[in-house]
């Protein structure tokens, strides 16, 4: 059983590196072993390429007749801009395909094994399932529903403060903490944010690591009378990517003129009262093929997101500071509970730490 997670986690590892590359498409990978040793591996790289499969098959060569795949998600069976998976499996003479999970798209799911299976290799499911989930997380969600999934960060202080004050946030937490939020904006195919934030900070919402030329997440920003200025950096530091202002018909025309004049796309969402219609823009984007979201804003837009329960995981930064005063600001406001038994409950998935600071990773209690 050790050897089968041990070859298994080595295929989800390799998915992972497709992460922000692939989508719509789930992140996959898969190895394939002889005699105990892996002889080819290989991971979904980018839309519309090879799968994980057909590059594992790739390396190997002829090395792979007779043997045993393990894949993180089940094999495709259908044709799209790729021949089917199952297909070239057969062909290359694996013998045994192990997988972590069934691909949850209702018009698949489970097509991939009994393809492998009439043709006459076995077919096993797992082990570590509940990892191979997690992978693909967000192409769960977004398969299934329709919606994007979304991702809150925050970073703050020990006593959960985002500001002085003043307004002051820069920095509360350190370096390593805030290259992992760039990592975390290189799997996400939206990084979005609110005017307020924009206001305050001028933030670029890209990535930023030494020697990254990869995928840049779509920035979206929340503004719902067009308050923001167009040599805002979340519109010029990056002109080649796509710049997102989601607003409402409160907007002036001479600022949807200006701002789409200066590069950005204009999208009108409904509103209630002067407030975006979160629930609409999630629909829209997830129309876009937006599968993941990760939401960087203030206290106002992270509130929004909390009361009405759009937000599917956490990723909290607290940094070993206390900035106390009861002006200073914190991440999560709203009237909040009058008894503790109706505070939102959190599960906390992981904890580490990330140079001096915290990072946690939660998702809502179900």
């Amino acid at each position: 059983m050790a050897e089968h997670d041990r070859f298994m986690q080595r295929a989800i590892e390799l998915g992972g590196r497709g992460l922000g590359q692939t989508s719509p498409n789930p992140a996959v990978g898969a190895v394939i072993v002889q005699s105990g040793g892996i002889v080819g591996e290989g991971w979904h790289q980018y839309a519309g390429g090879p799968h994980a499969e057909v590059n594992a098959l790739q390396a190997a060569g002829q090395a792979a007749y007779g043997g045993t795949m393990y894949v993180s998600l089940e094999p495709c069976n259908t044709h799209g801009r790729t021949p089917p998976c199952t297909d070239a499996i057969v062909k290359a003479g694996i013998n045994r395909v192990i997988f972590g999970t069934l691909d949850p798209n209702p018009a698949v799911s489970g097509r991939g094994v009994l393809a492998l299976r009439a043709a006459g290799v076995t077919v096993e499911e797992g082990p570590l399932t509940d990892e191979a989930k997690r992978l693909n997380e967000a192409y769960n969600k977004y398969i299934t529903s329709g919606l994007p999934f979304v991702t809150l960060k925050t970073a703050m202080s020990l006593d959960g403060r985002i500001a002085t004050k003043t307004g002051s946030s820069r920095w509360i937490t350190g370096e390593p903490a805030r290259n992992r939020v760039h990592t975390l904006r290189s799997v996400n195919d939206v990084v979005l944010t609110g005017i307020g934030t924009v206001l305050a900070d001028d933030p670029r919402l890209d990535v930023r690591l030494d020697g990254y030329n990869g995928h840049q997440p779509v920035r979206v920003v929340v503004d719902g009378k067009g308050r923001i200025p167009a040599s805002a950096l979340v519109i010029q530091g990056a002109p080649e990517q796509t710049t997102i202002i989601a607003t409402t018909d409160l907007m002036s025309l001479d600022a949807s003129q200006k701002l789409s004049a200066a590069g950005a796309e204009i999208m009108v969402v409904p509103r209630h009262g002067e407030r975006i219609d979160l629930q609409r823009l999630l629909r829209e984007l997830g129309q876009r093929g937006m599968v993941s979201i990760m939401v960087e804003g203030g206290a106002a837009l992270t509130t929004a997101f909390i009361t009405e329960g759009l937000v599917d995981k956490y990723v909290f930064f607290i940094a070993p500071k206390l900035i106390g005063g009861t002006a200073a600001l914190g991440f999560y406001g709203g009237v909040g509970v009058e008894d503790i038994k109706d505070a939102r409950g959190l599960r906390f998935e992981t904890c580490q730490t990330v140079g001096e600071d915290i990072m946690i990773e939660a998702y809502p209690q179900t």
